[in-house]
């Protein structure tokens, strides 16, 4: 781009391109960004970008570990609760034959004697 210098009076002018006593000039130049500036810009928003994307992408990681390590809580949860249904019944079991009609009636075991050769 190439840089043009342009003269513009402040005031209304009195012809085209003409300068008069009391009127004031004002010189403008175009001005742009250079090619580096553009690709230094370019470069950080990139980086900057990239490394909300990772910060994201880390967070939704991390809530991934956190579902897994409650999901097997659950299921040792689970599990020890089936264990002790099954001691639930076994001890119950145990009492109502215990306390029932036929076990009354039974004798105590006793030990008869010992085979000995």
């Amino acid at each position: 781009m190439i840089n043009q210098t342009t003269y513009v009076t402040r005031r209304a002018p009195i012809a085209a391109n003409s300068f008069a006593r009391n009127r004031n000039t004002v010189r403008h130049t175009a001005r742009s960004l250079g090619s580096i500036s553009q690709i230094v810009i370019v470069s950080m928003l990139t980086l900057v970008f990239g490394l909300i994307y990772v910060a994201e992408g880390t967070k939704a990681t991390s809530f991934d570990y956190e579902i897994s390590s409650v999901e097997s809580e659950i299921s040792e949860l689970n599990a020890r609760k089936d264990d002790l249904a099954v001691e639930k019944a076994r001890l119950t079991s145990v009492a109502t034959v215990k306390n029932s009609a036929v076990a009354a009636v039974m004798e105590d075991a006793t030990v008869t004697g010992y085979v000995s050769e």
